[in-house]
């Protein structure tokens, strides 16, 4: 039987139709892969069928006696959907990810046995050294094929860039010659693509096909407040067929959003990175079974996760460019004639994306600042002791380490790190030229929504497609909305009071900045926060009066409502508030007005000594810690009963952590947080 006959036998089982034949390109790509071992990259559009190649070049590479594939995939979502395909064509798979630790032995076992056709790892599995000691090297030395998917990480100009798909190239260089290479993506432009093959080749193959989605129609609706936003979900969604998916940019959003949803009778869950993998998989699981309406997710459902009949898609505010934002319009009407795609837009969008751009990438103070931290050190340091010298939050700490680990500056020994020899400079030029591409997509992004073209050409020029023409389908192209645009206004006032209902739990912390345990006789009781700055509820209220230095009798009336719903345990018999030397009377005043409304008596006896940085500025605990550590004390008479402790804001809850610890030691009863608004990126 010759390859294209194997190939397209291989495909019917794939797909289950005795009918199924390949799409343009895929069969010349599943050629060059099996009969002549070439590194191929495909750029494709959503939906095309870019996992049909590597399934059905390794069935027949399986067949003639090659080793397994590797195939490195960026998220555990796609993992799992595309494990469910690969059994279903016969295609043995399994995947190591850090979620499954305990089945990392078996898995060996059986690839030892030849019993997997397909290995599954994230990027982040390079990065681990038990992974590459003990699970690399057996792949390697018997790889059949190797598969990067989602291939657009690899490029600083991807919209989706991920350090550690730089050691990927590194990886390549150690296999045989012999060993073919798929890379698949629908989101390279021809800036990411040569960016690719400069990392991967010269004699990388480029199979290119237009990125037109004939089901899809795009639409987009300028709603600039959060509650017009929310009332038009509630009004649209039941209007819409089938299910879809609503995106957010932010955690708490989605958690927002699923919740109004809900609310409304709209069957609805959120979905986010960090979720518990159980909780994950089974929300999955309700929308594969069509038991939600709208599942509302942040980008971490945006790579090719697969439900071919999601009828539409809905951006709550509007991604960071116009190549992202295919990519997720594309998880709707694979298999659909039509599908809607809407994108709100609002008057926070910008903002969100700024602080991403401007947090892409470490400073070259931080950056150099911990090269020199490890050069200067006589053995390697953990990251608690980088962070102390360090102002960079954990998580971009983190990123910043994994960057110097793959550029060659440093290396990791266990959970500590190391200078190595490694000459390093701090590329500026390339974030430099990275940073201002993010300009260009936002600016493109506000062309997207202003202009006056055909949305889907403006989307496949934007990614370099030469047969970019009209769509005859978008609001452009049609003249008039896809979906009703009229806000009901009692509904957005009921989303204007949602909204404002939302209180915040402070947690108290239990830990002391280098992880000592904070004793109960120190520590805070759990306390509330009136709402989250920018929330389109009471946050643009609380940034008003910090502005004009006074806080309107609107948001003192609603923190005493909140403080007699929650009854907080034991109940405060007095109020006392965090003392500041930039704004002394602000605090004080919203503590004396609050008490006042409470019918509790006001002490102010607690007293700055010193002025301390904005803790918003300080990145980590150990940094904001160290910010107020004795930078308050207590003068005046202290009540035994408990305490309301007052603040405008809470930023990282070390400074109501400090001046806790004060009142306790002076001999006040238990000391209970109240703030009017939580800090964006408080933690």
């Amino acid at each position: 039987m010759n390859l294209e006959d194997r190939a397209r036998r291989a495909l019917r089982q794939l797909v289950g139709h005795d009918d199924a034949e390949f799409r343009d390109g895929q069969l010349p790509a599943i050629r060059t892969l099996v009969d002549e071992h070439r590194r191929v990259l495909c750029v494709q559009r959503t939906g095309w069928g870019k996992s049909a190649v590597y399934f059905v070049a390794t069935r027949l590479l399986r067949d003639d006696g090659a080793g397994p594939t590797l195939l490195v995939s960026p998220l555990l979502a796609l993992m799992r959907n595309q494990i469910e395909a690969a059994e279903r064509g016969g295609v043995r798979a399994a995947t190591i990810n850090s979620d499954n630790l305990d089945d990392w032995s078996t898995i060996l076992d059986r690839l030892e046995r030849d019993e997997i056709d397909i290995l599954l790892v994230s990027p982040e599995r390079f990065a681990n050294p038990q992974f590459r000691a003990n699970v690399l090297p057996i792949v390697a030395a018997n790889v059949g094929l190797f598969v990067i998917d989602e291939a657009h990480c690899i490029s600083d100009w991807g919209h989706d860039f991920r350090p550690d798909y730089r050691r990927l190239a590194r990886v390549l260089d150690t296999l045989p010659a012999s060993v073919p290479v798929l890379c698949t993506t629908a989101t390279a432009n021809d800036r990411v693509v040569d960016d690719i093959t400069a990392q991967l080749g010269d004699d990388l193959l480029v199979i290119r096909g237009p990125l037109e989605r004939v089901s899809l129609a795009l639409d987009v609706v300028q709603l600039p407040m959060p509650a017009e936003r929310l009332a038009w979900l509630a009004q649209a969604l039941p209007t819409l067929p089938g299910c879809g998916i609503v995106y957010t940019l932010t955690v708490r959003d989605a958690n927002l959003v699923a919740e109004w949803l809900n609310a409304n009778g709209i069957a609805a869950a959120a979905y986010f990175g960090g979720e518990d993998l159980a909780n994950k998989q089974a929300v999955e699981g309700r929308l594969q079974r069509n038991e939600l309406k709208a599942l509302v997710a942040t980008s971490a459902l945006g790579m090719g996760y697969d439900k071919p009949d999601l009828a539409f898609v809905v951006h709550f505010q509007q991604p960071g460019s116009v190549i992202a934002y295919y990519q997720q319009v594309g998880r709707a009407g694979r298999a659909l004639d039509r599908a809607v795609a809407v994108m709100l837009c609002g008057a926070e969008d910008e903002q969100i994306q700024d602080w991403f751009i401007n947090t892409a990438f470490p400073s070259a103070e931080h950056a150099e600042r911990v090269v020199a931290l490890l050069e200067a050190a006589d053995d390697s340091i953990g990251i608690g002791a980088i962070e102390a010298e360090v102002n960079l939050r954990r998580t971009r700490l983190t990123n910043l380490l994994k960057q110097l680990e793959v550029d060659g500056a440093i290396e990791r020994d266990r959970s500590k790190y190391r200078r190595t020899a490694h000459h390093w400079a701090y590329p500026t030029e390339r974030v430099e030229q990275v940073t201002a591409q993010r300009r260009r997509e936002q600016a493109e992004m506000r062309v997207y929504i202003e202009g006056d073209g055909c949305l889907m050409e403006h989307l496949r020029r934007a990614l370099d497609d030469p047969l970019a023409a009209p769509c005859g389908r978008c609001v452009r192209c049609v003249g008039t909305s896809l979906v009703d645009v009229t806000i009901d206004r009692a509904l957005a006032a009921r989303a204007v009071q949602f909204l404002r209902g939302h209180s915040i739990d402070i947690e108290p912390r239990k830990r002391t900045a280098d992880n000592r345990a904070i004793a109960n006789a120190e520590r805070l009781e759990p306390g509330k926060a009136l709402c989250q700055l920018g929330d389109g509820g009471w946050g643009a209220l609380v940034e008003r009066g910090r502005r004009d230095g006074r806080f309107d009798d609107a948001l003192i009336d609603a923190v005493a409502r909140l403080v007699r719903t929650w009854r907080p345990d034991p109940r405060p018999t007095w109020v006392t508030a965090v003392a500041s030397q930039r704004q002394p009377e602000l605090v004080h005043d919203l503590a004396r007005r609050l008490a006042a409304a409470l019918d509790l008596e006001y002490r102010p006896v607690v007293r700055a000594n010193r002025v301390t940085d904005p803790q918003r500025t300080m990145n980590n605990s150990a940094q904001q810690a160290a910010n107020v550590e004795g930078a308050f004390d207590v003068a005046g008479r202290v009540s035994e009963g408990p305490v309301l402790l007052v603040d405008d804001l809470v930023s990282s809850r070390w400074t109501l952590t400090e001046v806790g610890r004060r009142l306790l030691a002076a001999g006040s009863g238990p000391v209970i947080p109240v703030v009017l608004a939580r800090a964006n990126g408080d933690s």
